[in-house]
């Protein structure tokens, strides 16, 4: 393996990857409504939260999915190397993320299976928070390409070490 991002040939069954930490917070949660145009009152409006089961303005679930993406992303391990989504399958909101949640993913490759370019991965994903509660979890499939892409992302990986299991480092105290 020459590091990441992997192409096609470079994951493998029960690989495994942990993604970095992130933080969510009140203002991605309107910023998303905005965004999504779905503006329930349990994702914007304090008050009318406090009077529901959670207590509090609550995460969209389309966000949290999101989140997991993201996380992908910034672990780096198919930044670049992932060309489509083939299906979401399992897909489970577990729990509420709230704003000051930690969230972060654990994601293993259940299968492969080789194309003429490149090939098809499923991974099972589970998405925790900072008491390492699942929040999420779901089987995706992804089309991946068979090369390493030339030109790289913007955004530098985050402990991005080109083996199957790895955990990124804690963020730094400001």
């Amino acid at each position: 393996m020459k590091g990441f991002p992997l192409p096609f040939s470079e994951f493998h069954v029960d690989q495994e990857f942990v993604t970095p930490h992130r933080t969510v917070s009140a203002e991605e949660i309107d910023r998303f409504a905005e965004l999504s145009e779905d503006h329930n009152p349990l994702h914007r409006d304090r008050e009318f939260a406090r009077s529901t089961r959670f207590g509090t303005v609550i995460a969209h679930g389309a966000f949290t999915f999101s989140i997991l993406t993201g996380l992908w992303d910034r672990a780096g391990f198919m930044s670049g190397t992932v060309e489509a989504f083939v299906a979401v399958d399992r897909l489970r909101f577990l729990l509420p993320v709230r704003a000051g949640d930690e969230l972060h993913a654990r994601v293993r490759v259940l299968a492969t299976s080789p194309r003429a370019s490149g090939g098809v991965i499923v991974l099972d994903n589970s998405l925790s928070n900072q008491r390492d509660e699942a929040v999420l979890s779901c089987q995706t499939t992804l089309l991946i390409r068979a090369d390493r892409p030339s030109i790289r992302s913007t955004r530098s990986p985050v402990n991005a070490r080109p083996t199957g299991r790895w955990r990124a480092p804690e963020p730094a105290e400001p």
